[in-house]
C-alpha cells in the first residue's frame, strides 16, 4: 500500500476516534444536561399546575381544563391529579411514547429517560390532591440528534480537507523520493543520474546527498575503467600520429571479411603510398613530414565520416603507407574514389611550401570471401608497383577474376526488388549461448537469405550493400522485422534482429517501425533489436532514439562492439540490454595477450553497471576458454552453431 493511501487511512481513523471519543463525551454532558433541564421543567409545570388548581380545587370541569391546556402544549408525556385520601385519580392526560426524526438506535444509545415532578394541591392547610407531572423527551432527541449531525458533518469536512491538504503536502514533501526512485532505476539501466536540487527536509536532504554521492562514485569508477579500455585499444590498435587504426587492426577487419559467413561481402582495399617519404624528411624536416602524414589521415577519416560508410576502415600501415577497406564497393565505386583521393592529394601538393611535396599512388584491388589475405595483399603490391610505373596516371585498379556472383546493377535491383516486394526471404537462426553452459541458450540472432529469381538462397553478404547501395535498407529492415514478428506470434523464444543505420536515420521508417512493435506488446520480452556501433547516429540522436524504442517494450542491444570504446559513457543512458563484442577483438586471443588485457578492461568496465558481454565471431576452442575465463556472460559463433533455418 503506498504511502498516501497509508495517510488517508490514518486521517480517517484517527478522525474516527476523534469524534467518536468528541460523540460520547459531547453525549454524556448532553444527556446529564438534558436530563437535569427536562426534570426542572416537570417540575415547574406540576408546581405551577398545583398553585392555579388550589383555587379551583372543587371544579372538577376547570381542574381538567387547566390540565388540558398545559398537556396540549406537547412538552409533557402524562399530566396526573391524584386524590391523598384514596389515591383515586381525579385527572390524567398521557400518550404512548411516539420520537419522530430520530433513528431508533439512537434512542437506544442515549437513553434519554423521562424525568417528572410533582406539587401538592391544598384546600386551607389540608392537603386535598397531588399533581404528577412526567415530561417528553422527544424534542431533547431532536435537539440532541441534530447537533450530532452537524458535528459529524463538520468532522467529515475537516477530514476531508486534512486529507487533500496532507496528500498535497505528503506529495511535495515526498517528491525528493520519487525522484530517488527513478535515479534508483537509472543506475539499474545503467544510466548514472544525480539530482541538484536538493530537499528542504534535514532527514530527506541527507538521503538525496548519500545517493548522489553513490551515483557520483559509480561514475567515476566507470569513467576511470573506461578510460584504461580506451588506452589499450588506442595503444593496441591506432596509429599514434593520425589517430587512424594501425596495421594490425587492417588485418584484424580484412580477415574477418575474408571469412566465409552469413554477413561477409565483396569488396575493394585501397592501399596509398607517399613517394620518397625519406628524401621528404631529409628535405622538409621531420615537422613537416609528419604534418604531410597527418593531412593525408585526414583525408582519409573524411572519407568515413558519411553514415553510409561507416563500415569502412582507414588505417595507416607504417610510414607513409595508408589503406582503406571498403566493403560492399563496386569496381566502379573504387575507382571514383581513386580518382577523389589523388585529385585531393594533388590539391595538398599544390598547396605546400615546397614544389618538393611528393605524389601519392594509389592501388585498389577486390577482394572476395574464402580467399586468403596474403593473395590479396600480393595483388594489392602488383597494383602499387604498376601504379609508380606510370607517371601520368597516380592510381591502378587491377581487373576483378571472382565470377562467382556476375550480376549487373539492373539485374541486382530487379530481383531484390522482387524479393522485397513479394517476401522471398528465408529467416536464419545463429544460437547465443552462455559462456559458462553453452547448453544455455539466451537467444537466437536472426539473419535473412534472400530468394533470386532461380530460387537460390542468397547470402547476406552478397545483397547487403546492393540493398545499401539502392537506398533500401529501411525497406529490407522492415520485411525483416515483420517476418520475425510473424514468427514470434507462432513460436514463442527470445530473439535478436539487427537494424540498420540507415533505418535509424530516417524518421518516417523509425516511426513506422516504432508503430509496428506498439501494435504488438505481448512479444516486447521476446525481441531485442540491435544496433551497430559503426552506424551509431551522434549522441543527443542516440539518446532520443533509444528512448523512442525503450518505449514500445523492445529491448536495445549493441553489436560489433569495441571500435569506438571512447563513447560508453554515452552508452550508459541508452538502458541496453547487452554488448556483443566485435569478433575482431575475438580472433586468437588465446595466444594474443594484450587483447585479453583489452576483453578484460572492457569487461571490467561494462560490468560495474551490470551490462553483460557477449563475444562475436568464437570459432575455437581456446577463444571460448580464454572468454569463459575473462567472465564474459555469452558467446555466439561457428564453434557454437552456425546459422541454420528453423
Amino acid at each position: 500500500m503506498s504511502l498516501r493511501k497509508q495517510l488517508f487511512l490514518a486521517i480517517c481513523l484517527f478522525l474516527l476516534v476523534a469524534f467518536s471519543g468528541s460523540f460520547f463525551v459531547s453525549l454524556e454532558s448532553s444527556r446529564e444536561q438534558m436530563l437535569g433541564q427536562l426534570r426542572s421543567h416537570a417540575q415547574d409545570a406540576a408546581t405551577a399546575l398545583g398553585l392555579s388548581l388550589t383555587a379551583q380545587i372543587d371544579d372538577p370541569a376547570m381542574i381538567e381544563l387547566m390540565v388540558s391546556s398545559i398537556y396540549d402544549s406537547g412538552y409533557f408525556r402524562s399530566i396526573r391529579v391524584v386524590s391523598i385520601v384514596d389515591e383515586q385519580v381525579l385527572v390524567e392526560r398521557s400518550a404512548p411514547a411516539k420520537i419522530e426524526g430520530v433513528p431508533r438506535w439512537f434512542v437506544r444509545l442515549v437513553n434519554l429517560r423521562p424525568e417528572g415532578g410533582d406539587a401538592l394541591i391544598m384546600r386551607g392547610w389540608d392537603q386535598v390532591a397531588r399533581v404528577e407531572v412526567l415530561s417528553n423527551p422527544q424534542f431533547a432527541l431532536a435537539k440532541l440528534w441534530d447537533s450530532t449531525l452537524g458535528s459529524l458533518i463538520w468532522l467529515l469536512i475537516c477530514g476531508l480537507l486534512s486529507a487533500v491538504f496532507g496528500g498535497w503536502l505528503l506529495r511535495r514533501q515526498l517528491r525528493p523520493l520519487d525522484k530517488m526512485v527513478k535515479q534508483a532505476e537509472a543506475i539499474s539501466k545503467r544510466e548514472f543520474l544525480s539530482l541538484p536540487k536538493l530537499p528542504r527536509t534535514p532527514e530527506l536532504r541527507r538521503v538525496v546527498l548519500a545517493m548522489n554521492q553513490m551515483v557520483e562514485k559509480l561514475k567515476t569508477l566507470f569513467a576511470e575503467e573506461a578510460t584504461r579500455s580506451e588506452k589499450l585499444r588506442a595503444e593496441s590498435y591506432q596509429d599514434s600520429l593520425t589517430g587512424l587504426a594501425n596495421r594490425r587492426l587492417l588485418d584484424e577487419q580484412l580477415a574477418d571479411h575474408l571469412l566465409v559467413s552469413e554477413q561477409s561481402s565483396t569488396g575493394h582495399l585501397l592501399m596509398l603510398r607517399i613517394n620518397d617519404l625519406i628524401g621528404l624528411n631529409q628535405r622538409l624536416g621531420g615537422q613537416r613530414t609528419d604534418a604531410l602524414i597527418s593531412a593525408v589521415g585526414e583525408l582519409l577519416k573524411r572519407l568515413t565520416q558519411p553514415p553510409e560508410r561507416r563500415t569502412w576502415l582507414a588505417a595507416r600501415n607504417r610510414g607513409g603507407e595508408f589503406s582503406l577497406l571498403t566493403p560492399g564497393l563496386d569496381g566502379a565505386d573504387a575507382e571514383r574514389l581513386a580518382s577523389e583521393i589523388s585529385a585531393t592529394l594533388e590539391n595538398l601538393r599544390l598547396t605546400a611550401a615546397s614544389d618538393c611535396m611528393p605524389v601519392a599512388h594509389l592501388g585498389i584491388v577486390a577482394y572476395h570471401p574464402g580467399e586468403p589475405a596474403s593473395d590479396v595483399l600480393l595483388r594489392l603490391d602488383q597494383a602499387l608497383t604498376q601504379a609508380r610505373q606510370h607517371p601520368e596516371r597516380p592510381w591502378v585498379h587491377l581487373a576483378d577474376t571472382d565470377t562467382a556472383i556476375n550480376h549487373s546493377q539492373h539485374d541486382w535491383r530487379s530481383w531484390i526488388d522482387d524479393a522485397l516486394t513479394h517476401g522471398k526471404l528465408q529467416l536464419y537462426f545463429q544460437p547465443v549461448v552462455q559462456c559458462a553452459d553453452t547448453s544455455q541458450v539466451l537467444h537466437h540472432k536472426v539473419l535473412a537469405r534472400l530468394l533470386d529469381p532461380s530460387g537460390e538462397a542468397i547470402a547476406a553478404g552478397h545483397f547487403l550493400p546492393w540493398i545499401e547501395r539502392l537506398g533500401w535498407s529501411a525497406r529490407f529492415d522492415l520485411a525483416m522485422l515483420e517476418a520475425t514478428l510473424d514468427y514470434l506470434v507462432v513460436n514463442r523464444w527470445p530473439l535478436a534482429l539487427s537494424l540498420s543505420g540507415s533505418t535509424l536515420r530516417d524518421p518516417a521508417q523509425l516511426r513506422e517501425i516504432i508503430d509496428l512493435l506498439d501494435s504488438l506488446p505481448d512479444l516486447a520480452p521476446l525481441l531485442t533489436l540491435e544496433i551497430d556501433e559503426r552506424q551509431l547516429p551522434p549522441p543527443e540522436e542516440l539518446h532520443r532514439l533509444s528512448h523512442s524504442l525503450l518505449n514500445t517494450g523492445y529491448r536495445i542491444g549493441l553489436q560489433h562492439f569495441g571500435g569506438s570504446f571512447s563513447q560508453i559513457g554515452n552508452l550508459t543512458q541508452l538502458g541496453l540490454a547487452y554488448l556483443k563484442i566485435d569478433g575482431a577483438y575475438i580472433r586468437s586471443i588465446d595466444v594474443q595477450p594484450d587483447k585479453r588485457l583489452f576483453i578484460d578492461a572492457i569487461f571490467r568496465a561494462t560490468n560495474s553497471i551490470d551490462l553483460p558481454l557477449i563475444a562475436e565471431m568464437v570459432e575455437t576452442q581456446g577463444e571460448l576458454e580464454v572468454i569463459r575465463e575473462l567472465g564474459v556472460f555469452g558467446v555466439m559463433g561457428r564453434l557454437i552453431g552456425p546459422p541454420e533455418p528453423m
